[in-house]
């Protein structure tokens, strides 16, 4: 039965002017994932059945969206205004470009099929593979080079950057300390929130802090952010939802995607990307201090050395 659920201005406000990726059809599942989130009500069922069927949602007309997702089709109109685009016309378009695109780049896997027991590991590899390289490309049509650059110019010119995370996002970052400690930049990674907290009152202007939580919902590292930007600290959040907590309070935002797999949810298949992106910042922070970024990195070289094994020494 198609619902007639009017959706409240609020439920629509997913993606506004300002966060939308235009880039012609690129990115369209990438946003309605990235966007699903935050949605509730008819607008969440929409974007649930656009995603577990996006074909088949390119080739239905509007009344056949609605009725196969429960809702109606002001409910899709909503839906398409809140994810960026003019109409259903448009929509439809980007999701068949897209979905062909997949097709002729050979990711012929189904991605949303559940990893089973039985599987064979050429299977589960092809399965990983797919679910990383779709994500990854999701990553490259969400983010802003924009936000990258702003962000890399405030580290370059940093006396100090904290890094906070929790779980798996502490992993990642403490993968970016390691790198920016290379080249020279004073960083420190921190996942204890009283540790945490404490670095982060000593932060002031010219200082960075950057966040990392795929949900952004991650207590602890709002806290951290949060106190840091207090202090005057540039703050530069990396998550994987653009409206979230710890995104509002930062001054700064990379958004990252993830595609989920059996026995790898959202938080663990967002870890890749995630990296894809420090990378993307560390390479950049380098070219801005690039004199100082190659000393360091040659002197640190130099330092360690010493430790690899000789070329035809005995194992």
């Amino acid at each position: 039965m198609v619902d007639h659920e009017v959706d409240t201005s609020a439920g629509t406000a997913v993606v506004d002017a300002d966060t939308v990726d235009r880039r012609g059809a690129d990115g369209v599942l990438a946003r309605v994932r990235a966007g699903a989130g935050e949605l509730t009500g008819a607008l969440r069922r929409v974007a649930e059945h656009v995603l577990s069927e996006p074909e088949a949602a390119a080739r239905a007309t509007i009344v056949e969206l609605a009725e196969r997702s429960g809702t109606s089709p002001a409910t899709i109109t909503r839906f398409c205004r809140a994810m960026g685009f003019d109409g259903y016309a448009d929509l439809r378009l980007g999701i068949a470009s897209e979905t062909g695109r997949a097709r002729s780049a050979g990711w012929t896997v189904d991605i949303g099929r559940e990893i089973q027991p039985s599987d064979p590991l050429e299977r589960v590899l092809d399965q990983i593979m797919a679910a990383d390289t779709r994500a990854m490309h999701d990553t490259a049509t969400l983010l802003d080079l924009a936000e990258v650059e702003r962000a890399a110019v405030a580290i370059a010119g940093a006396s100090r950057v904290n890094i906070f995370g929790a779980s798996g996002s502490a992993l990642v970052g403490e993968e970016m300390q390691f790198s920016l400690h290379r080249i020279g930049v004073a960083a420190w990674a921190w996942s204890d929130v009283h540790e945490g907290l404490a670095s982060a009152a000593l932060l002031g202007v010219g200082d960075v802090a950057l966040g990392i939580s795929h949900t952004g919902q991650t207590r602890e590292t709002i806290e951290m952010l949060a106190e840091a930007g207090s202090r005057g600290a540039t703050t530069v959040a990396l998550t994987g939802f653009p409206r979230s907590p710890l995104a509002e309070l930062a001054d700064i935002v990379l958004v990252t995607a993830s595609q989920a797999t059996t026995f790898r949810p959202d938080a663990l298949s967002a870890r890749h990307p995630q990296l894809v992106v420090l990378d993307l910042l560390y390479i950049a922070v380098a070219q801005r201090t690039h004199d100082r970024a190659h000393a360091a990195f040659r002197r640190t070289a130099q330092a360690v050395d010493g430790h690899k094994a000789a070329k035809g020494a005995a194992s």
